[in-house]
């Protein structure tokens, strides 16, 4: 009784030194998928987007996205967003108008995937998850937890290839909401050549739209 007793100590003695490795590991991937993706150059990605509640499937999305650093223009079916680092413009097709603003840090985490890429390291706790596989290849399995207990992002998912660190899949869970959203990656390109034009709202090709700004 005594050993068993002993060795249910020692275990429970372990957890804080095997959380904290898992963290240092789990921060080691991040950077380095960090690294990768500052060293890619411009990146290209299309992707698809599954609203879940409750377990069910609500709707399916897919679009496109374009990096270069922490400016992105994000397309899907209905909505073209650009963001050259500052200010932002929201494309609604359905309406003919563009919402222009200065997004919060909070407010870009809901709108580009990606951003956890430069933001990760303020305000995230982070550890190592158990998958090993995603649609066949070899994946880290990192889950970042918001330490903001009023943020409404509580928790992001994120699957790596270890080859390569390129993100495979992204779920975002928001707080005290059944809602997440599945983010699959099916094309990553990178190397891509952008103009810092690429990222800004041209007036030229919607004409008729009515702006509107918010900031």
């Amino acid at each position: 009784m005594r050993k068993y007793i002993f060795s249910v100590l020692i275990a429970l003695l372990s957890l804080p030194v095997i959380a904290q490795q898992q963290q240092s590991q789990a921060k080691s991937i991040l950077d380095k998928t960090a690294e990768a993706f500052r060293k890619a150059g411009g990146v290209k990605a299309d992707f698809t987007v599954k609203v879940i509640t409750d377990g069910l499937i609500e709707g399916v999305e897919h679009g496109t996205i374009q990096l270069k650093g922490e400016k992105f223009v994000l397309k899907t079916t209905d909505i073209v967003t650009w963001f050259d680092g500052k200010t932002q413009w929201s494309y609604v097709a359905k309406n003919d108008e563009v919402n222009v603003s200065n997004p919060t840090q909070e407010e870009l985490q809901q709108i580009n995937p990606y951003t956890f890429l430069y933001m990760y390291q303020k305000g995230f706790s982070y550890k190592l998850g158990t998958m090993k596989t995603f649609r066949g290849k070899a994946i880290w399995e990192v889950v970042l937890t918001a330490k903001d207990k009023a943020q409404d992002l509580e928790r992001i998912t994120l699957y790596v290839t270890k080859e390569g660190y390129e993100p495979l899949y992204i779920l975002l869970q928001q707080r005290a909401h059944p809602t997440r959203n599945a983010i699959t990656v099916t094309s990553y390109q990178t190397g891509q050549k952008y103009a810092d034009t690429l990222f800004t709202f041209d007036r030229k090709q919607y004409p008729s739209a009515e702006i509107i700004d918010l900031r």
